[in-house]
């Protein structure tokens, strides 16, 4: 991959890590001031609706980085097996870490 492209990603990944940090904040959902109790439906719909938003948002991150640990590792050539190994053991545990947040989220819900 060339180096535009590498670039493109690396600032595509620093804005979706503004947008996450933007979005998953609960003081920027609907009803933050007050306590859940007093929420209306309509807000509660729309606090579950914002969870969900950047649940997701920050899926798409976590795929980015993997695309750029993936472009890396190629750039890398054969590389050492051991640093392999450990990298997709970082990204399986990234991406077990998402997958566990989106799982909260959803039940929160319930």
């Amino acid at each position: 991959m060339d180096a535009e492209k590498t670039g493109r990603q690396e600032a595509l990944s620093e804005k979706l890590t503004d947008v996450v940090l933007y979005e998953a904040d609960p003081d920027n959902w609907p009803g933050a001031a007050r306590p859940p109790r007093q929420h209306s439906q309509q807000e509660r719909g729309d606090r579950y609706w914002c969870k969900k938003n950047a649940a997701a948002t920050l899926t798409l991150l976590v795929k980015v980085h993997s695309l750029i640990g993936q472009q890396q590792r190629g750039k890398s050539g054969a590389g050492d097996d051991d640093e392999k190994f450990e990298l997709g053991q970082q990204i399986a545990s990234a991406e077990r870490e998402a997958k566990k947040i989106l799982e909260r989220l959803q039940n929160e819900k319930k």
